[in-house]
């Protein structure tokens, strides 16, 4: 069976043209969303997915309509995939149905791992420079070297409770106990 999936963003948009277009490309049957692409929480698409079966096809007029991102996209297509389905785009040429749509979709797949890989890399560089230059990532510290050696003072030549530290200090206990 062939499946289109059909998605516009918000209410006022009208899905009319890409059921118009899955339709003319063989389409059975159209799931309809307005929802956004952001959200993975998408009724009817979780509703085609648990009804694919073996040999059955999802058609899209453009990726973008399944997916926001490349990386959700090789998702949703591998569920696809393990469903022993395919998966066509018309907008994009992509027919996962032939070998050499197969191909194209892996290429484009190596290339958004390529890519996700070197966000990573170029991310730990620049926290390797940032290092070198003394700036240290992360939150920053709630109290000062000398406000941590007030508080050990006050716990133990004043015995105050924890949580009247804490207070003083307008932090959590968590933090008077890690000082």
């Amino acid at each position: 069976m062939i499946f289109g999936y059909a998605r516009v963003s918000t209410d006022d948009q009208t899905l009319d043209s890409q059921i118009d277009a899955l339709t003319a490309a063989g389409a059975e049957r159209v799931f309809k969303e307005k929802k956004t692409g952001k959200n993975r929480q998408r009724p009817e698409l979780e509703s085609l997915l648990e009804q694919l079966r073996r040999d059955d096809v999802v058609i899209v007029t453009k990726y973008d309509r399944l997916a926001r991102s490349l990386r959700d996209l090789m998702e949703i297509v591998e569920i696809i995939r393990e469903r022993g389905a395919g998966f066509k785009s018309l907008g994009e040429d992509i027919d996962t149905t032939t070998p050499a749509g197969r191909l194209i979709f892996h290429v484009f797949g190596s290339i958004a791992e390529f890519e996700r890989e070197r966000i990573v890399e170029r991310t730990l560089e620049g926290l390797a420079a940032a290092r070198k230059r003394g700036r240290v990532g992360g939150r920053p510290t709630a109290l000062t070297a000398e406000q941590r050696l007030e508080v050990r003072r006050m716990r133990d030549e004043d015995n105050r409770p924890v949580t009247e530290i804490a207070r003083l200090f307008g932090v959590s206990r968590q933090t008077i106990m890690r000082a």
